[in-house]
């Protein structure tokens, strides 16, 4: 991130790609047509009657392998195209890969640094092939790294998704004393009806917590907002991950509210909150608070961008 533009790879439009001898020219309209299918059919590639009763991570997976497949093709325009609506999707707004490229490298108060970073190189990697070396081996890597990032790590296999864990996980998970003081259910699609479990293991083990892993659980904003007040009141929790799940930018004013009190979330240094459905940036007093918690931290990695002097601001008017 933050790479000079070079005299060796000067890009022109958003929609432009180096000329390649095997690619055969598309008009626009069927061009538009062929990717708005091709989108569609990325969401549902994972579940029969559309992919809105999917998480998003499920969405995410199929256009980054259908992009990967696109370029194997030669077809870089289309593979171009679809990595926009990727970065759209994944909250990287502007529709200019020179912006993304060069103008933007470098982004404020990002949920998934992670991702944007891997999307960069992606976008590097399409735009501006290299002659030399392996370029498509590279991408292949690059690809299978964000494809890893974002979906179950334990649950990926190059076959596609495979079963979720099965509910008989959760009762196995919620016995005893948590193990390494970690409370790891993710992979475990949650119910309302678990939820009152895992509240009361919560309570009941709150002394033996500093972890609380809920990546890909199936939550939503209700479901996120029943366990909050069994989370925040966790006097050693550190470090909770909410990534790959259902939550919406709604939730983050009632997360950012419940910061605001110092008696909450104690110890927290991190929440994760990436790859949900529009949750791509951070508000800086969600930032300021975090900070606080952990001062000898130092900066945490996504408020780097943001000027000491706009930090004390902020924090005098929370004062």
């Amino acid at each position: 991130m933050g790479t000079k533009q070079t005299k060796g790879c000067q890009p022109g439009s958003a929609g432009e790609s180096p000329p390649a001898h095997h690619r055969k020219k598309v008009p626009p309209r069927e061009r538009g047509d062929f990717l708005a299918s091709l989108v569609v059919k990325s969401g549902e590639k994972f579940g029969k009657g559309g992919g809105s009763s999917l998480p998003p991570y499920h969405r995410r997976i199929c256009m980054i392998q259908d992009m990967l497949v696109l370029v194997k093709q030669g077809k870089q325009e289309e593979a171009t195209e679809l990595l926009r609506h990727l970065r759209q999707d994944l909250g990287m707004e502007s529709t200019s890969l020179d912006d993304v490229l060069y103008r933007y490298a470098s982004f404020r108060n990002l949920v998934d640094p992670i991702t944007h970073d891997l999307i960069i190189s992606l976008a590097r990697y399409i735009h501006c092939p290299k002659p030399e070396g392996d370029s498509l081996g590279a991408m292949e890597k690059l690809c299978r790294q964000l494809t890893y990032h974002l979906s179950p790590h334990s649950q990926w296999r190059r076959q596609g998704i495979m079963k979720r864990k099965p509910q008989s996980c959760l009762k196995a998970v919620l016995m005893g004393k948590p193990q390494d003081n970690t409370v790891d259910l993710s992979g475990i699609p949650l119910t309302l009806k678990d939820l009152d479990r895992v509240m009361s293991y919560l309570q009941h083990s709150s002394e033996h917590i500093d972890t609380v892993e809920l990546c890909f659980t199936e939550l939503t904003d209700d479901m996120l907002l029943q366990l909050l007040p069994a989370l925040c009141v966790l006097p050693h929790l550190t470090t909770l991950s909410l990534n790959g799940n259902r939550l919406t930018k709604a939730i983050l004013r009632d997360l950012t509210e419940t910061l605001k009190d110092p008696k909450k979330f104690p110890s927290v240094t991190w929440i994760d909150l990436g790859n949900n459905v529009d949750i791509f940036s951070l508000p800086q007093p969600f930032l300021v608070s975090l900070k606080r918690r952990c001062p000898k931290q130092g900066n945490l990695p996504t408020i780097l961008e943001f000027g000491e002097g706009q930090v004390s601001d902020l924090e005098s008017q929370d004062g």
